[in-house]
């Protein structure tokens, strides 16, 4: 089977993100990048998948040269091989889809995994757009997968439980936390990353239908207060929450 995952090339979550003098991007000085932790668990589906299938896993990334890193870490883990499609500009998620969409196309791929969002703009939405523009049938936040000759059945998360859904490939699937449990790279699995080739094409990217007007970090945490201490403050609080926060 030929698989497809689509990872992204993230600022690690521990890194405290500042915004750059142009009031559009970050800062890039001392930002660590990793591999979007919600793709972790989509690379590890799809080896999982080759290894009850057979097949090929290709590891897809849109980005510049640092994505290679990302790229590099998936192929550590055991997938076979990996393609950068090279852009320095910063699409938005309509033309990021359309971009993997050609790609996914031209190799043939019948299965399609990416994390259910990046952590970077938690947009939510381009694994569902890439699956529109391949005409694939699509599966979200998917919590069990599995698959029996041309049916997929997947159980996702949906708002107070969960549901089945039973799908045929074509498809894609946008994984969530505890669909599984990512594998380590091993010393010999990054040995071997080493050798693998990563494929560079240039993106074919088109026109971006949004753009980033101005960032901004949110408020300041506003301090505590202590309004007493005891049941005679109780009137005050109640006041202030419907008054202040405005939550009853």
């Amino acid at each position: 089977m030929n698989i497809a995952v689509c990872v992204s090339h993230v600022p690690d979550t521990a890194t405290k993100i500042k915004i750059a003098s142009d009031e559009k991007t970050i800062d890039q000085s001392g930002v660590t990048y990793i591999i979007n932790p919600y793709d972790e668990f989509a690379v590890e589906e799809a080896l999982k998948t080759k290894e009850k299938t057979g097949g090929e896993v290709t590891v897809i990334s849109l980005g510049n040269d640092n994505n290679k890193e990302t790229i590099r870490k998936a192929l550590a883990m055991g997938a076979d091989k990996g393609i950068l499609l090279k852009a320095d500009s910063q699409p938005d998620s309509l033309a990021l889809a359309k971009a993997l969409a050609e790609e996914i196309k031209s190799g043939g791929y019948e299965l399609v995994f990416f994390g259910k969002q990046s952590v970077d703009f938690d947009n939510s939405i381009t694994g569902q757009l890439t699956a529109a523009f391949l005409d694939y049938n699509c599966v979200t936040v998917v919590v069990d997968f599995k698959l029996e000759g041309n049916k997929i059945i997947a159980e996702r998360e949906i708002e107070g439980g969960r549901e089945v859904v039973e799908t045929e490939l074509p498809a894609v699937i946008t994984a969530q936390k505890g669909l599984n449990d990512p594998r380590y790279a091993s010393l010999k699995g990054i040995m071997a990353a080493k050798k693998k080739v990563i494929e560079e094409k240039p993106a074919a990217l088109g026109e971006n239908y949004t753009e980033i007007i101005k960032l901004k970090t949110p408020p300041a945490k506003q301090p505590g207060r202590i309004l007493g201490t005891d049941s005679s403050a109780v009137p005050e609080l109640v006041r202030l929450l419907r008054e202040e926060a405005k939550v009853i």
